[in-house]
């Protein structure tokens, strides 16, 4: 099979499961920023690997993989399927919570706001937490047109959070300092 396909020369792409968008469609936006977020991620884990850091992260990633595919099938009964596949629901964002209280308790309690940044670690889980909120955005003016499992929002939501955590535990860790404002 050859990566290219050509396919999209004319600025459509295909959907999972039938169907053709524009490039520009807000559907391939938001997948489109899942899938950076998912790049993002993978940049942060090659830096500096932090092993217990880095275990949180690869099943987000698949997570990840598994949303933009929700994200990318029309079909509603695909999507009920994708969704469960993903196990994208109240238990994963449970294991979400978790870890981010498990950060919590490591850390100094926040006192003001962090300026992005630190080691290069962090600094990329900042960055990947910018894309997460961009990709939470994007799903949430989906929403507005297109029926989504809310379920997509409510992780995103929970994910940048637990992004923002791991930086601050990546800076500690490395014994960085936070710059704060």
């Amino acid at each position: 099979m050859k990566i290219y396909t050509r396919a999209g020369d004319e600025g459509a792409t295909a959907l999972f499961g039938g169907g053709k968008v524009g490039k520009d469609h807000p559907r391939v936006e938001a997948y489109g920023d899942v899938d950076e977020l998912n790049a993002s991620l993978g940049l942060a884990r090659s830096i500096d690997m932090m092993p217990r850091i880095d275990e949180v992260l690869v099943p987000v990633q698949r997570d990840l993989f598994a949303i933009g595919a929700l994200l990318a099938t029309p079909d509603h009964e695909k999507m009920k399927e994708q969704l469960s596949k993903a196990r994208i629901d109240e238990q994963r964002i449970e294991e979400l919570e978790r870890a981010i209280d498990a950060c919590e308790a490591e850390l100094e309690p926040l006192r003001s706001f962090i300026i992005p940044g630190g080691t290069p670690k962090a600094a990329a889980l900042h960055v990947a937490r910018t894309v997460c909120r961009r990709a939470e955005r994007r799903v949430v003016h989906l929403a507005a047109d297109i029926e989504l499992p809310a379920m997509v929002v409510v992780y995103l939501n929970r994910l940048s959070d637990l992004l923002f955590m791991l930086a601050r535990v990546a800076n500690k860790r490395a014994g960085a300092g936070e710059v704060t404002w």
